[in-house]
């Protein structure tokens, strides 16, 4: 059935809102007051688009349409663009799978001479959208590769970005810097501190593989037990609904109301009988789900800890670095005030950087701000990666058990529902009348 959107006689003069219908593939905004064909990218599936009796007046807003492969029928008459007299020759060379214009079939003639009049501009259009198309694949393919990376918590740790963010607000570090033999400690200090992070970025993926394994194996392990538990049940019912229909055949034939009695009530308890073996058998299954589950809890609980535990051993590696490059620049702070001192400032000395050696609490002070903010970075990133894998692993497990109970609840309806639904058709059978 093809979907349909009629937005004809609105006084509409912008098009918007349509990002959610993914799937329509007609759309008709007939006699509005819209001047511009926009915001309609998500309309991949457009089939049908219907613009007439509106402000359209640049011929340009074909160019949009472009990007609709499927798009068959264009209506713009009474558009301002159909009155010129190119209209037809640009649309049939800018639209080539277009089928249908203004309710008319677009004849071969006009497509050529449209092609011919425009083929540098087209050229010109096909090269530009092709290298979109390249560059979207390429953000395309980033995006995916940084989703991986959230997913593992190891966002841009496979570079120098935590080590850069750590100085980003640290004006005071940014000063110190130009102080002889800090640049050299700062590059030594960068080298192996994004080497640590290269570590934890590597070790996250790793382990961001394995829980995707264990979650893996353990679904397919609860599927495998939940299909054979259904296929036992479903053999249950085939063989009670084999019989069903010699026994209703049984029972419409007899005469004796006393065996009639007795038959109908032979029959309830097999039904009950039914009903007992099929919840029996869930009851098992719910018993078998819980192992099972507990197993993968703690599998899983193990998996996450470990990767914190090692995460932490890591960073503790990082925040080691940094105060030995702390306890080191505050050497190198510590000997130029005693140098500034003794025979005063060298003329290459920064005036902002000079301010800091007015003395050595005011000096010692701005090494330890700047000290603290590293190590601020350093636990916050500590932290944010540390809860997200727990709240990940407590998200999933919550999850796990809540769609197990959901499960059993369907399960144990849809068995109540069907020995109901045979108790009707026993109800319901049209039985001889006896004496």
């Amino acid at each position: 059935m093809t979907i349909v959107s009629d937005l004809s006689f609105n006084n509409i003069e912008v098009i918007e809102g349509l990002d959610a219908l993914l799937k329509l593939e007609d759309l008709t905004l007939y006699n509005n007051r819209i001047s511009r064909l926009e915001n309609m990218d998500t309309l991949t599936n457009l089939q049908v688009f219907s613009v007439g009796n509106n402000c359209i007046n640049q011929l340009e807003n074909i160019v949009y349409l472009r990007r609709f492969k499927h798009l068959r029928t264009l209506n713009l008459a009474g558009n301002a663009i159909s009155e010129d007299e190119q209209y037809k020759m640009f649309v049939a060379a800018h639209l080539p799978d277009l089928v249908y214009l203004d309710f008319r079939l677009i004849d071969e003639h006009s497509r050529d001479v449209g092609n011919q009049q425009y083929q540098y501009a087209i050229e010109e259009l096909r090269q530009d959208e092709r290298a979109a198309l390249v560059k979207q694949e390429e953000e395309r393919l980033k995006q995916e590769e940084l989703d991986l990376h959230k997913a593992a918590y190891v966002e841009y740790l496979n570079g120098p970005f935590l080590f850069d963010s750590m100085f980003a607000e640290d004006a005071d570090g940014v000063k110190l810097a130009c102080l002889p033999g800090v640049a050299d400690l700062l590059e030594a200090y960068k080298t192996k501190f994004v080497a640590i992070c290269q570590q934890i970025f590597e070790y996250g993926l790793q382990q961001y593989e394995k829980r995707e394994d264990e979650v893996k194996t353990f679904h397919e392990c609860i599927q495998e037990a939940i299909k054979d538990n259904q296929d036992m049940g479903s053999k249950l019912i085939r063989e009670f609904e084999d019989s069903k229909s010699e026994v209703f055949h049984e029972l419409q034939n007899i005469t004796d109301n006393f065996i009639l009695e007795a038959k109908i009530q032979q029959y309830c308890q097999e039904i009950n009988q039914l009903s007992d073996d099929i919840l029996s058998k869930e009851l098992q299954l719910v018993d078998q789900l819980e192992e099972v589950i507990k197993d993968f809890e703690r599998n899983i609980s193990d998996i996450v800890a470990g990767f914190i535990e090692n995460v932490q051993g890591f960073v503790v590696q990082c925040r080691d670095l940094e105060n030995h490059h702390h306890e080191k620049l505050l050497e190198i702070c510590v000997h130029t005030l005693d140098k500034v001192v003794k025979t005063g400032f060298d003329e290459d000395i920064p005036e902002s950087l000079r301010k800091l050696f007015v003395d050595k609490d005011t000096l010692v002070n701005a090494v330890g701000a700047s000290h603290d903010l590293h190590l601020q970075k350093i636990d916050n990133k500590e932290d944010e990666i540390v809860t997200r894998a727990n709240t990940w692993l407590s998200s999933l497990i919550e999850k796990i058990h809540s769609s197990e109970v959901e499960r059993n609840r369907k399960r144990v309806s849809e068995v109540h529902n069907y020995i109901g639904h045979l108790q009707d058709e026993l109800d319901s059978l049209d039985l001889q009348e006896t004496v």
